[in-house]
């Protein structure tokens, strides 16, 4: 016999019993939390974005003003010294090793009242011609203008073609009997698949408006006459470059039937042909020949913005020109 009383029995929790909430008040409470836990990582997620933005923006002004200060005080000095201007690679209008950068960096280097000498150091295989004449041109301008301030070549690993074409622009020329110095030509490059386009059955639509308008077009056949043309274009560039390498070497040039032919020389037969004067690097004409071994360089160097704008975008449009060049252009190289 079951002598329990009712109150002995658990009850249900009443409706609003704290000690017993809901279920509708769980959840609710439980969604809370969880968006306030959201809210509170999007604020700590939102902190660390703006964080990492600020550390990057810092960096970046910190890369640009120091190419900034790079590019404009490098040059400067506070004492007598021996200027510095390096050409390093390609010779050409789109490169560091540009007219524009080399001469502005010479014009800089004589200037400076503190300068006892120049020293070029070239380390390039060559270029374009233009470029080259502009930068020998202005190298006689300041040598005319700054008659007491000598300026000297250095040659590195290679001074040919475009780059030897500005270094005779200088009162002397040094080398490392190893360097690979000379090679007065010229040359004009490119390619011909016009046999190949009839193997495979494929026409070459070229329409023009003036009769040598597809000069050197390479899917074409090169007729007599436009080789004709061209190897006069490129004889007038090589007595060009042939009258500059006469003017600045002077009687010195012992001249052969290869002096003009476009090999190169080791330095030490360059040194003997008189196409360089003697054996040095930058360090023994500053401290040996100038007598100034402190050495200050004014060599322009492209900075971040310059890099950003050709890699994307400024230089696009150059593309299919430059393609063009680089398969029917001329250089000394």
């Amino acid at each position: 016999m079951n002598d329990k009383h009712p109150e002995d029995f658990p009850r249900e929790p009443a409706l609003g019993d704290s000690a017993h909430p809901p279920s509708g008040a769980w959840e609710r409470s439980v969604m809370e939390r969880l968006v306030l836990e959201i809210v509170a990582e999007k604020r700590r997620a939102r902190r660390w974005s703006i964080f990492f933005r600020l550390v990057f923006l810092g960096l970046l002004l910190a890369v640009l003003g120091g190419g900034y200060i790079a590019e404009y005080t490098s040059g400067t000095s506070a004492g007598a010294h021996t200027a510095l201007v390096e050409i390093n690679g390609e010779i050409s209008a789109s490169s560091v090793a540009s007219a524009d950068n080399i001469n502005a960096a010479l014009q800089d280097a004589f200037d400076d009242a503190n300068t006892k000498a120049v020293i070029l150091r070239i380390n390039s295989p060559g270029g374009s011609p233009v470029q080259a004449s502009q930068i020998n041109a202005e190298i006689w301008r300041l040598r005319a203008r700054h008659k007491h301030i000598p300026i000297y070549a250095v040659c590195d690993e290679v001074c040919a073609s475009a780059a030897y074409y500005i270094a005779v622009a200088t009162d002397k020329i040094y080398v490392n009997p190893a360097s690979l110095v000379g090679s007065i030509g010229v040359l004009m490059e490119g390619f011909g698949v016009s046999g190949l386009m009839d193997k495979l059955g494929v026409t070459r639509r070229l329409l023009t408006a003036g009769a040598k308008k597809g000069f050197m077009d390479p899917f074409s056949p090169m007729p007599e006459d436009q080789k004709t043309y061209a190897l006069g274009m490129l004889k007038q560039i090589h007595m060009q470059f042939i009258a500059a390498v006469e003017k600045g070497r002077g009687k010195r040039l012992k001249i052969n039937d290869d002096t003009f032919s476009g090999l190169v020389w080791t330095g030490e037969s360059a040194v003997q042909q008189g196409l360089a004067d003697g054996f040095g690097d930058t360090d023994s004409v500053a401290r040996d020949v100038v007598h100034e071994k402190t050495l200050v360089d004014y060599t322009r160097s492209e900075n971040v913005v310059d890099r950003l704008a050709k890699r994307f975008g400024a230089s696009l449009g150059m593309g299919a020109m430059h393609e063009m060049m680089q398969s029917g252009g001329w250089s000394l190289q």
